[in-house]
């Protein structure tokens, strides 16, 4: 009955996690759960009002397939101000979160059985996503001693007559990392000499801890013809139950992604969109209020860390996560499919700390722990994974 495509998909990974912590949770008991990569702060005031503003106004008709004319021309302002490059209106393409923007982008570019780069560790949903859109995911071993971020050298091992597209994540979920122009600038460039498109995912580009951030289409004009550019509110704003992504692209591009979206979807929430705008123009300061608490986390749970014998992690200079190696237990714990997956049952069944296995991102020695919690959590956690790690050492 069902179609053929689904076989391909893999099962997600975080499922029997997710399952569990409901489960125990409706038992009544408490679980540290650091697995939810979601800002655990509420809409900037500002934005909610707007939303509202646009219900009592009646804003809740069809509109553009591709996005409100006054959303898309606040974007633009948007990554000229901050990203230092230029696109017009008819560029942006709105849709209903950042997966729907990849969604409509693979849509448009692939054909059956074009590979798509994918670095190791990934975004969960990137390989699912290509292969239920009938391309091949192709994974990229990049190095730890870069902290997992590909190079020209990765991708040379890899590339064949049929790439067609590679994924960046900048910066990185679920390891943290945070490209810098240097590092950028030879990879961009040698995949605009192999006529590779680039989906650059920068939808944590505001949570950066260290100097600023390089989006991909300012490197130069080659390098904006040759991006999508995938960004939205819902980290930077905290809006995830918003939906509101965006996609900048070339205008031939973009105006085939809002011609698919009127068809698929017609168009993302009105209501959403006009909160958006006022994300956009007025909440820099909330913004930057939820930045520095993730630092202030990010700098307690590294120091934690340093007290735990044998655990590694990859320093983060973004985003609002930690990528721990787990790997001193390796040859301690009885374990069958997936190391990750065995740790994070240990700790959900002996310790009530939800994280997420590594094999989820590609890395099964890894586990990421999520620093969008409030403080005392995250210090208990750390607590409980000391606490896992001591016991066998």
């Amino acid at each position: 009955m069902l179609s053929k495509k689904l076989a391909s998909v893999t099962p997600s990974v975080t499922l029997g996690i997710s399952t569990k912590v409901k489960e125990l949770k409706n038992q009544g008991v408490q679980i540290v759960n650091l697995s939810i990569g979601e800002p655990d702060f509420f809409t900037p005031e500002k934005a909610k009002q707007a939303g509202i503003k646009a219900i009592e106004n009646n804003k809740t008709k069809y509109d553009d397939a591709a996005g409100v004319k006054e959303l898309r021309e606040a974007i633009v302002e948007k990554l000229k101000v901050e990203n230092n490059v230029t696109y017009t209106p008819e560029e942006i393409v709105v849709s209903s979160g950042a997966k729907h923007c990849i969604t409509n982008t693979l849509i448009a570019l692939l054909d059956p059985e074009d590979e798509v780069l994918i670095p190791k560790p990934y975004w969960v949903s990137y390989p699912e996503m290509v292969k239920l859109l009938g391309g091949v995911p192709i994974f990229v071993e990049t190095q730890k001693s870069n902290d997992f971020k590909v190079t020209v050298e990765d991708l040379k091992k890899v590339i064949t007559d049929k790439t067609k597209v590679v994924f960046i994540t900048n910066p990185s979920n679920p390891s943290g990392a945070v490209y810098t122009k240097e590092e950028l600038e030879p990879v961009v460039n040698f995949l605009i000499e192999k006529g590779i498109y680039i989906i650059a995912d920068e939808i944590y580009e505001r949570i950066c801890y260290n100097g600023a951030f390089i989006s991909i289409a300012s490197l130069s004009e080659k390098a904006k013809e040759m991006t999508i550019t995938i960004n939205g509110l819902a980290k930077s704003a905290s809006m995830t139950g918003w939906r509101i992504g965006y996609t900048a692209s070339s205008r031939e591009l973009a105006k085939a992604m809002g011609g698919l979206q009127g068809h698929l979807v017609s168009h993302p929430c009105t209501i959403s969109q006009y909160a958006a705008i006022e994300a956009i123009k007025s909440c820099q300061e909330e913004m930057h209020t939820m930045v520095e608490a993730y630092r202030g986390r990010k700098d307690r749970a590294i120091e934690l860390f340093k007290g735990i014998e044998g655990v590694d992690l990859v320093t983060p200079d973004g985003a609002f996560y930690l990528f721990v190696d787990m790997s001193v237990l390796k040859n301690k714990l009885e374990w069958k499919d997936s190391f990750s997956v065995k740790v994070c049952d240990v700790l959900l069944d002996e310790y009530k700390l939800a994280i997420v296995p590594g094999a989820a991102f590609g890395l099964d020695d890894y586990v990421r722990l999520s620093i969008a919690a409030d403080i005392k959590d995250i210090e208990s956690g750390i607590n409980s994974m000391k606490m896992l790690v001591e016991k066998y050492k």
